[in-house]
């Protein structure tokens, strides 16, 4: 593994650690495809540190669990402002 990716690996997991970030957040933040920051964390991640590997399956989890009540405000806040602007 080359050794700026071996480095990316390492940040993303430390940020996803420290903020719990998503997927998505987590390549918006590094400039990746949510592609890229999923395989690092999944497939990368455990040869170079298992234990921390393990710290981030969670949160994976936990954001999983999450993500269809995410995807509810989401929907909630774009029908909002439709009719926000459809009042003015």
């Amino acid at each position: 593994m080359h050794d700026y990716i071996y480095q990316r690996v390492l940040e993303i997991s430390h940020y996803m650690l420290e903020t719990e970030a998503t997927v998505r957040q987590a390549a918006r933040s590094f400039g990746v495809s949510k592609s890229t920051v999923h395989k690092d964390i999944t497939e990368r991640l455990p040869q170079i540190n298992s234990h921390l590997a393990r710290q981030i399956k969670k949160i994976l989890d936990k954001n999983k669990a999450e993500r269809h009540l995410r995807g509810g405000e989401a929907t909630r806040r774009k029908y909002l402002s439709l009719k926000r602007e459809k009042s003015q």
